[in-house]
């Protein structure tokens, strides 16, 4: 079933809303911020792209927000602006579901939460924090705040989160459960995230982000929220619907790449990632923008927003980044190109061959 979108609210390293997101598209790159962290005795300084919820209060008083986290604002930003730009702003959203996807889910709070019970024991660990850093906490907050009573939910599938729980929002639609769905895709940045890609993967995440190169780890930490409003009616398919979305594992069974479609890929430089869109990909025309928003399993959505504006837009904007590309036979979209009457796959490969792909038309 054809999923139309009729509505995109999105915050993240490239600033708040369509336009900004279609802004940095059109200079084709974002600069990531300098960040540090003191970690043993000394700084650890590092690019990542940070997000602010500059604007929540011309939504929500600022009064209502003291006892809601980073995560949860960012969340409700977004869900803020997707309304708004699908005109449903203000109307009875009893109808409506949330569905948010997230790899990472409300990590400061939650290592927040465990730093209180280690300072000050069970009796006087923080309330706040801890019901802020249950996993549907943010879902949560999204329904409460727009009166929503249909079914909310929180899925997490690491790099699949995003194709897994768009086809929960696929069968809520199909099965009438719900008249829309408004569906958020979302991860933060936090110091212990740093500390661990550190551990991780060492020196290589100081950029710049170099999705098409893809044996190498060049990615660089981001953070963000794309929200986006879904239904079953044709007419409000303003920036085009999704036709599939499907869900595999390249090793056990080959994923086949419909033959037209232009591709949007989510390279965001992770060599064990990158590998596999090594093995999968042959001669076609791909572009990948992470070096737009950085490197989160959430970031698919970010992808998908992308693809949803360029159907809205009738144009392929260029891939900001394409070093590596000639090293493989890949016909990287490096200048701005219409769009025609071609399709757009966003296709999304994880560690292990997982893969998940996102079919979409106008």
């Amino acid at each position: 079933m054809r999923m139309a979108i009729s509505g995109i609210g999105i915050s993240g390293g490239f600033g708040c809303g369509v336009a900004a997101l279609r802004q940095a598209l059109q200079r084709g790159v974002v600069e990531p911020r300098q960040c540090s962290v003191e970690r043993n005795g000394a700084t650890d300084t590092f690019p990542a792209y940070r997000t602010s919820i500059e604007g929540l209060d011309e939504f929500i008083p600022k009064r209502a927000l003291r006892r809601i986290d980073h995560f949860s604002k960012m969340t409700l930003h977004s869900a803020c602006l997707a309304l708004q730009d699908a005109g449903l702003s203000g109307g009875d959203l009893s109808r409506l579901g949330v569905i948010i996807a997230t790899g990472y889910g409300a990590l400061k709070t939650t290592f927040d939460f465990l730093d209180s019970y280690l300072d000050f024991g069970y009796s006087c660990s923080s309330p706040t924090h801890f019901s802020n850093s249950v996993h549907n906490a943010a879902a949560a907050h999204v329904s409460m705040h727009f009166k929503t009573t249909a079914p909310s939910l929180t899925v997490t599938q690491f790099e699949m989160s995003v194709p897994s729980a768009l086809l929960t929002a696929q069968l809520w639609l199909a099965e009438g459960r719900v008249d829309q769905v408004l569906f958020g895709t979302i991860d933060e940045y936090c110091a212990v995230l740093r500390y661990c890609r550190r551990q991780f993967f060492a020196t290589g995440e100081q950029g710049p982000l170099q999705p098409f190169t893809f044996a190498e780890q060049s990615a660089v930490v981001g953070e963000g929220a794309a929200f986006f409003v879904l239904s079953r009616g044709e007419e409000d398919a303003r920036y085009g619907a999704i036709d599939a979305v499907t869900l595999g594992n390249h090793a056990v069974v080959p994923l086949t790449l419909p033959h037209d479609d232009l591709l949007i890929i989510g390279a965001d430089g992770h060599a064990e990632c990158g590998r596999w869109y090594a093995q999968a990909l042959t001669d076609r025309a791909v572009a990948a923008y992470a070096p737009l928003y950085g490197s989160f399993p959430a970031a698919a959505g970010f992808d998908l927003a992308v693809a949803a504006l360029s159907q809205q837009d009738g144009l392929l904007y260029a891939s900001p980044a394409t070093a590596g590309a000639a090293d493989s036979a890949l016909q990287v979209v490096a200048a701005r190109r219409p769009l025609g009457k071609a399709n757009i796959a966003c296709l999304k490969f994880g560690p292990g061959g997982d893969y998940g792909l996102i079919r979409l038309s106008r």
